[in-house]
């Protein structure tokens, strides 16, 4: 078995593992501590014994070994627990285990994220911890969906784990005051994986299909137990409206393709409308959330026949609307771009300047990416050229690095051109 394939194994088990030491040991620190023991002796063994037929189960007898070496002492709490947490009725938030082809079961992925989401934690503590530990991404791309340093996100995680720990958390179903709060934050992991599906912030691809796939797989799973939670509602409108551009988003080399340069044919004609239908049916209800709004924004976008067509007035109208409910610097940038589509670069980089001194978005290359665009298209060639630079400077995504450079490249050219006579 090659590393690339244990990776494989890993990224598809890893949080059913999780979810099955979560059930039986209740510490999230051992357990993802146990579920890594097991991945480096699975990297041992089975390139010399073959993979087992059913990695999920070897992967979770090797973690609960190590985990039951380590709380012997703590048996009979351990087992006194677990049968009160058979005995605890089923509600409309049960999910059915998965059967992991061993007679071992685990959580499905949507429960685990509703466990993990734990009231002990502030919100953004719960969505970076189940970030890290449920959906596959690194601490390097948790943090960046946060806009923050590496090492930051380090230690807010390490954090939340000691804090966990300190309030003796345990991982049972939650009752039903506790699940307003937890299907927010699950929705705010779900957005995040789907972002950064659509967008890889690093790598050489630019969209990974198994993470957009399995957001949007969650957020249905979701819905269909709340029929009646817009949000949830919005968050699988926005997944589908922006799923729907995915084929457009990269040319055959993998590189990206601007919206504004995007070939509408390719868009997901189907997915668009379910994506449209969804949204038509929660906006008139009135509870407008942040999701719904982005949801009628991509709406916008894809209703437009070409770019020339979008009604920038209506998308700057609706960012000020999410600005006024769920105000960030992010959001500010994104209704930056608006400004200057509908006004002019102008209004688009007076708003820019609001934000600019904020630690966080000078560390993202978008911050850059959006002021060189808008100096572009107002003039002013050299503020661009160095704004493009830096932003090509700051993003570990390849296929963005490329595109970027090539603006600078392509203003750098005009730059130096020979002035006609």
């Amino acid at each position: 078995m090659t590393v690339a394939e244990l990776a494989d194994v890993w990224r598809q088990e890893s949080a059913h593992v999780l979810g099955a030491l979560l059930r039986r040991h209740g510490d999230l620190a051992d357990c993802e501590d146990a579920a890594q023991e097991a991945l480096e002796a699975a990297a041992r063994q089975w390139p010399q014994e073959g993979r087992p037929d059913s990695p999920r189960g070897w992967l979770v007898r090797v973690a609960s070994r190590r985990l039951v070496d380590q709380v012997r002492a703590d048996r009979s709490r351990t087992a006194r627990e677990q049968r009160e947490a058979g005995a605890r009725p089923a509600d409309a938030w049960t999910v059915p285990a998965a059967d992991t082809g061993s007679g071992a079961s685990t959580d499905d992925p949507l429960e685990l994220l509703l466990l993990c989401c734990h009231p002990a934690l502030s919100r953004t503590s719960q969505v970076a911890l189940t970030l890290r530990a449920v959906s596959g991404l690194g601490t390097a791309e948790v943090a960046r969906a946060f806009l923050v340093p590496e090492a930051t996100m380090a230690q807010r995680l390490s954090r939340a784990r000691a804090t966990l720990r300190s309030a003796g958390a345990r991982f049972g179903r939650p009752g039903p005051d506790e699940l307003p709060a937890r299907v927010a934050a699950v929705l705010d992991v779900l957005h995040v994986v789907f972002t950064e599906g659509s967008t890889r912030s690093s790598g050489a691809v630019l969209v990974d299909a198994a993470l957009t796939t399995e957001a949007v797989r969650l957020t249905r799973r979701l819905r269909a137990l709340l029929p009646d939670h817009d949000e949830v509602a919005g968050a699988l409108a926005l997944m589908l409206i922006t799923a729907a551009r995915h084929a457009a988003r990269a040319d055959e080399r993998g590189d990206l393709v601007p919206l504004e340069e995007q070939d509408r044919s390719r868009w997901d004609a189907a997915l668009t409308a379910e994506g449209v239908q969804i949204l038509e049916q929660v906006l008139p209800r009135g509870h407008l959330g942040r999701y719904q709004l982005q949801a009628a924004i991509a709406a916008v976008h894809a209703e437009a026949a070409s770019a020339a067509d979008t009604d920038w007035r209506q998308i700057l109208l609706l960012y000020a609307h999410l600005e006024q409910l769920a105000p960030a610097p992010a959001v500010t940038l994104n209704r930056a771009v608006a400004a200057g589509m509908a006004l002019g670069p102008e209004h688009g980089l007076a708003l820019l300047a609001t934000v600019a001194d904020d630690p966080a978005l000078r560390r993202h290359h978008r911050f850059f990416a959006v002021r060189a665009h808008l100096r572009e298209r107002a003039g002013d060639v050299d503020g661009a050229l160095a704004d493009y630079r830096q932003a090509g400077r700051l993003t570990a995504s390849l296929p963005e690095q490329r595109y970027l450079n090539a603006r600078a490249g392509r203003l750098a050219a005009r730059r130096s051109a020979p002035t006609p006579r």
